[in-house]
């Protein structure tokens, strides 16, 4: 991560550009009265030895803009309103070009004993900076100077933050608090803000997002809201050891129990939208296999009929190619299976913690029995396959995340192709009240936040296979058409995962393309003067089209366990 570059802003050109702040930002509707139980949204989480709220208000410090072209720029902000007791543990930065969004969590020392008997005899959980050290500073004509402090913290301590100030005089001790570092685990750079180039240094600053480094449903690690900052030379602040913190409680008590998950899927359930000329519906599994689905195992000669709930299915152990599912023989019940039943079709949805079970991810999977043919778009051309991107057994999904804190929806990750990513709420798009949209692709059923054309290859020269979405009259409400799975920190028993969920094979045969065939026909089509060779177009199409694994299920995929890929 940190070998990116960056357009960076220097100094010289500030004065063509006007700073615009960021507003706030809210979700469309007011949040309801959740169910109660337990700690979820009680706007505090306890973590063992630490009690931590969320502020989100904050007085900005400084700001500066980066790009040319772009009214975009880096604002940095101090947390405001912390209440007694509380400490702030780092300051906070984001771009410009989006609504004000961010959070800073502040901590106060939990010396409950029935929490942790033994917090009396360990030196406290928080603790003062020795003192600081300068990292930065930087000058500007227009908008003054900008410093930037490391808290040095005390032997055995870990800081959490940077200090950042309009004036050269070292912040007081009493500004953060360092973390004992049994309490602390490591985070990583992982979102790049933004970067600067100083006036007369020759490299520029980076400003990092951060989050743990060890991720999913057995992370522990708690991001805190602060930012981390390096040179691109790799030669200042490289090794800053800025750290995040640790949920030491094993009951993750501000997790939402199971009437709350069922609250919040209700009030934020997305409504999927298939495209218009969608031809390869979703149905449930139960459909699927009631249609004729079949079970095949290597070397035998015919496939066995799959029992309605999949209880025949091969259990646990892993993908060992022994056996796969696949269509009907019989062409009439094939076109049947492949174009999918909408009015059973539902939304399986996995909750677990995430992120030291300060937010929780609802993690929704839809089931289409057939992944049908793409498209492939060769600058202004656009040829269909016959073939390429076929298979049967098709698994989706969408995330989100949910801050334990208040309930809020914080963010929303979409599969898309070739890699998906999280987006921040104010990213999205909303149907009624705070239920989102999700576009699903045509064809390929991968879910986007917004109506348009995706390129799955390279969008630079306008080659790859095209991801198509918009909204129609097809579409699943998932508040209504839902049915949770597994959430395994709720304790055995109380869901009741389905048989076919502990299939760990794949769904669908492997199946091998001749692409070459198929790119063929669309280079026939190109003009002379904008035809490339066959080899070199054959390179900047995805890795999907030399051919497809059979698919497997949910817990199979690696963001089962762990985090979303990103």
């Amino acid at each position: 991560m940190l070998g990116i570059g960056c357009g960076c802003f220097c100094w010289e050109n500030l004065s063509e550009f006007c700073i615009q702040e960021p507003q706030p930002f809210a979700l469309p509707s007011p949040l309801p009265d959740w169910p109660q139980g337990h700690g979820f949204a009680t706007g505090r989480v306890h973590l063992g030895e630490i009690e931590l709220l969320k502020v989100t208000s904050f007085e900005r410090i400084w700001s500066f803009n980066q790009a040319r072209g772009k009214l975009r720029g880096i604002s940095f902000y101090k947390p405001t309103g912390v209440p007694d007791g509380y400490h702030c543990l780092g300051h906070y930065c984001q771009s410009t070009d989006k609504p004000l969004r961010g959070h800073v969590l502040v901590a106060r020392s939990d010396m409950d004993e029935k929490i942790s008997p033994y917090s009396a005899l360990k030196s406290p959980a928080l603790e003062k900076p020795l003192n600081y050290s300068l990292l930065w500073s930087l000058d500007s004509d227009i908008d003054g100077s900008v410093f930037f402090w490391f808290p040095n913290p005390p032997i055995g301590y870990k800081s959490l933050g940077i200090v950042v100030t309009d004036n050269p005089v070292e912040p007081d001790i009493e500004e953060v608090r360092c973390v004992r570092e049994d309490l602390a685990e490591p985070c990583e750079p992982w979102d790049l803000i933004g970067c600067v180039q100083p006036k007369h240094d020759g490299y520029p600053i980076r400003f990092w997002e951060t989050r743990p480094f060890r991720r999913g449903l057995q992370g522990r690690g708690v991001p805190v809201g602060t930012f981390f900052c390096d040179s691109v030379s790799g030669l200042r602040g490289h090794d800053l050891e800025v750290a995040c913190l640790k949920n030491l409680d094993p009951t993750l008590h501000a997790m939402p129990n199971l009437e709350q998950v069922h609250a919040l899927i209700r009030h934020y359930g997305p409504t999927v939208f298939f495209h218009p000329e969608e031809a390869y519906l979703p149905s449930s599994v139960e459909w699927f296999f009631k249609n004729g689905a079949l079970l095949w195992k290597y070397g035998k000669e015919k496939g066995e009929r799959i029992n309605y709930d999949g209880s025949n299915l091969p259990w646990g152990g892993f993908n060992d190619g022994e056996f796969w599912i696949d269509l009907p023989d019989d062409n009439d019940s094939r076109n049947f299976l492949m174009s999918g039943n909408l009015d059973s079709a539902e939304l399986y949805v996995h909750v677990k913690p995430a992120l030291g079970g300060t937010f929780t991810d609802i993690v929704m999977w839809i089931f289409c029995p057939f992944n049908g043919p793409g498209t492939l778009k060769v600058g202004p051309v656009s040829v269909a396959m016959s073939r390429v991107g076929q298979h049967v057994g098709d698994w989706e999904h969408f995330t989100l995340r949910i801050s334990n804190f208040t309930g809020e929806l914080w963010s929303m990750y979409f599969s898309e192709h070739s890699g998906g990513g999280w987006r921040d709420t104010s990213e999205i798009e909303f149907i009624e009240e705070n239920k989102p949209i999700v576009y699903s692709s045509k064809h390929g059923h991968a879910s986007f936040p917004h109506a348009g054309t995706y390129l799955q290859g390279s969008s630079k020269l306008g080659i790859g296979v095209r991801n198509d979405t918009a909204k129609s009259d097809v579409f699943i409400d998932s508040s209504i058409r839902y049915r949770i799975i597994a959430a395994e920190f709720l304790g055995e028993g109380v869901v009741s995962e389905p048989c076919w969920l502990q299939y760990m094979r794949e769904w669908g045969p492997t199946v091998m393309y001749d692409s070459r065939s198929e790119l063929d026909k669309v280079i026939n089509l190109l003009p002379m003067f904008v035809r490339f060779s066959v080899e070199n177009l054959f390179d900047l199409f995805p890795t999907e089209l030399y051919g497809e694994e059979g698919p497997t299920g949910p817990k199979e995929k690696d963001n089962w366990i762990g985090d979303e890929r990103c």
